[in-house]
């Protein structure tokens, strides 16, 4: 594992400028009452070069330099330890890390400053972490007030994001093999919560068998906050609330993924409370898995996201003209986002050590085609809210319906395959 990490590295180092430095800080713990704190999440990027998942570290890249890899992290305490849990400290972290050296961060002020010097340009994500960034600003201004003494500062700033999220963009098979293993252990919770429905349950409760299943199997947080949204709060796109009981006859969208060492998963299933699909609920499901089939046919190697988009969109569109919901014919429709009063998000968005991981989706104002290793989902989805125009028997029905995928080299390959989503394999699962 330690190798994978300094491959990472040693990529970046390579990519960046001669004569130039980089520094990308750790996450600071965030408190979340008074003296606690929240569950500590460490900086994607600065996990993405290190593994190291304490607060406060700051690593430093050299290119060219003998010393090219270095991390500042807290000191052991022996105290500190006793109350907050132990800490890697300095020396273990430069033997289990693989860095070329290492200080506590007592010394950060002093060596930093003699790593910054002298160099031309400065890698730097300026405005991830305000405060971090003054400290930066403060070392710049000393360089540049202080030439008699020998400093000179950086002529150059740029961001260090560029090259780092575009290495994430691409999945390596360690990283492949985890989100693999995070798409199962999702998947798995979701057939969890289809056997538990019935109605009478909470949301909550579909919510904590969820998150039981993740912490069983080694994935103790989810990746973002879970959504189960049953009847019409199903319509609100990113709701959390989870506390309305569910009532017999409608549907339940749950939107969940956990996080395992730090790689996303996410998943969207909607399914009957009662186990059984009425008519109206199969017409606008159908048509919801048919415009996910449309686009996963179009996922794969020169291919783009809007492409699959625009499948999802047309089968979407058609269903809605059939069903009642729109009025008019199928382009023109399309050219005005008609669409849009029941369908308004896109149909999917990278995935790695983010749930909305990073990449740029456009390059040289094109849309960027797929290549073999990068990781997306697939959700479309249809919401008819009950206060929407639309025929009586659609109302308070919302759908989504989401896949993770990876780019292979002739198509993809879907990472979270072991949750139903036909609707006989629903209600042959929950009947069951």
């Amino acid at each position: 594992m330690m190798s994978e990490f300094i491959q990472r590295r040693a990529r970046l180092l390579a990519n960046m400028d001669p004569h130039s430095v980089a520094i990308i800080p750790a996450a600071k713990e965030l408190t979340r009452s008074r003296d606690t704190e929240y569950a500590f999440r460490q900086d994607s990027d600065f996990f993405y070069l290190t593994g190291f998942n304490e607060p406060d570290a700051v690593l430093v890249l050299t290119p060219g330099k003998d010393v090219e890899t270095t991390i500042f992290c807290r000191a052991k305490d022996k105290m500190a330890e006793i109350w907050c849990g132990r800490r890697m400290g300095p020396e273990q972290a430069k033997t289990q890390l693989g860095f070329d050296a290492s200080y506590g961060l007592e010394s950060l002020d002093e060596h930093l400053l003699q790593l910054i010097n002298g160099k031309s340009h400065l890698y730097f994500a300026q405005g991830t972490y305000p405060e971090f960034d003054q400290q930066v600003w403060q070392y710049i201004d000393t360089l540049r007030n202080g030439p008699k003494r020998g400093y000179k500062a950086p002529h150059t700033i740029k961001d260090i994001r560029t090259l780092i999220h575009e290495m994430r963009l691409f999945k390596s098979d360690f990283e492949l093999d985890l989100m693999r293993q995070a798409g199962k252990i999702s998947a798995a919770a979701h057939v969890r919560a289809m056997q538990y429905a019935q109605a009478g349950a909470t949301e909550y409760q579909l919510e904590a068998e969820i998150h039981h299943h993740y912490a069983m199997n080694g994935a103790r947080h989810p990746a973002y906050g879970t959504i189960v949204g049953s009847g019409d709060n199903a319509n609100i796109l990113h709701y959390t609330e989870n506390s309305a009981a569910l009532v017999d006859g409608e549907l339940v969208l749950i939107d969940s993924g956990c996080e395992l060492q730090g790689y996303a998963a996410d998943i969207t299933r909607t399914f009957p409370v009662n186990g059984q699909f009425s008519a109206p609920q199969k017409q606008l499901y159908q048509l919801v898995l048919d415009a996910q089939l449309a686009a996963l046919a179009v996922v794969k190697p020169g291919n783009t996201l809007k492409m699959a988009g625009d499948e999802a969109i047309k089968v979407l569109t058609q269903g809605m003209i059939e069903l009642g919901l729109l009025q008019g014919e199928l382009a023109e429709l399309i050219d005005n986002q008609a669409f849009k009063a029941f369908y308004m998000h896109g149909v999917g968005h990278w995935l790695g050590l983010d749930v909305h991981d990073v990449g740029d989706y456009k390059q040289d104002e094109k849309d960027r085609p797929f290549e073999p290793g990068m990781v997306l989902t697939i959700e479309p989805g249809i919401y008819v809210a009950n206060d929407a125009i639309a025929p009586e028997q659609f109302k308070g029905i919302g759908i989504r319906i989401e896949d993770d995928v990876v780019i292979t080299a002739t198509g993809h390959e879907v990472l979270t395959a072991d949750v139903p989503k036909t609707i006989a394999e629903i209600e042959a699962l929950m009947q069951a």
